[in-house]
């Protein structure tokens, strides 16, 4: 539980962190969640998210991994306030868009305050740092690395978007939020599954469009279906290995195996 100061409150959020072995410091992912399906369900808010196949990947090639729950989720302290209707929380997310986007900002200030408490452990080295997140996590690393483009070495998006296509506001809400990392200005990696019942491949592939038309870098990968969801491609890393390790290495990150 890290003690931080966001909108004027004190809170502690919680971290799940994975190190390998040896001394120190080690390239660090900073690696951001994502929302609960569509909100409806309170029981999910205080579930961690631990994604253990992503975290051994990494470590396995000499990276720390990070994984803070904004306020309000996986045990952190406050309210978790991330675009719920109007008409209550009961409703789950809402599409509306002045709704969405401040509950948008609502988790870029939240990132904006545990990070610096992550950089300043002493096995981060500050200089190989990467961000990246899981759905709501994956366009929240993109549009942050755009606040603080000096920060991070590379971003890893993971199916990365804000509000589903189930809402009429999608493609508005999710492709303002991938251009405000325009501002990073180096390459970023979009990794997308086919059969995402949140995020269908067409969609994806439009805000990827939007994001290169506004000025932003990167390469977009598109992956079969694995056995459970196209949502879930993080928990494959046979996927997205390679792809995954070139980009790192294009960064002049490590990528060897430990």
């Amino acid at each position: 539980m890290v003690p931080v100061t966001v909108d004027g409150e004190t809170v502690k959020l919680a971290v799940i962190t994975y190190k390998p072995s040896g001394p120190g410091p080690f390239p660090t992912l900073i690696f951001h969640h994502g929302s609960t399906g569509r909100g409806f369900d309170p029981s999910l808010f205080a579930r961690p998210y631990d994604p253990k196949p992503l975290a051994d990947w990494f470590t396995a090639r000499g990276w720390a991994v990070v994984l803070p729950s904004r306020r309000g989720r996986g045990g952190s302290e406050g309210l978790y306030d991330e675009g719920f209707s109007s008409l209550g929380r009961a409703k789950g997310y809402t599409c509306e868009e002045t709704i969405s986007l401040a509950g948008a900002d609502r988790a870029l200030g939240d990132i904006d305050a545990i990070t610096p408490a992550i950089l300043a452990q002493p096995f981060v080295d500050r200089s190989k740092v990467a961000v990246g997140g899981q759905s709501r996590g994956g366009i929240l690393s993109v549009a942050w690395s755009g606040r603080q483009p000096g920060t991070p070495r590379a971003v890893v998006n993971f199916v990365g978007g804000w509000l589903g296509t189930g809402c009429w506001s999608a493609s508005t809400v999710n492709q303002d939020l991938f251009e405000r990392g325009v501002r990073y200005g180096r390459p970023t990696i979009w990794l997308y599954g086919d059969g995402d019942p949140f995020y269908p491949l067409s969609h994806s592939q439009e805000n990827f469009t939007a994001f290169q038309a506004a000025g932003g870098k990167g390469a977009f990968h598109a992956f079969p279906r694995p056995e459970s969801s196209g949502h879930r491609i993080v928990a494959y890393p046979d996927l997205w290995s390679s792809f995954v390790e070139v980009y790192l290495k294009r960064q002049g990150l490590p990528t060897g195996e430990r």
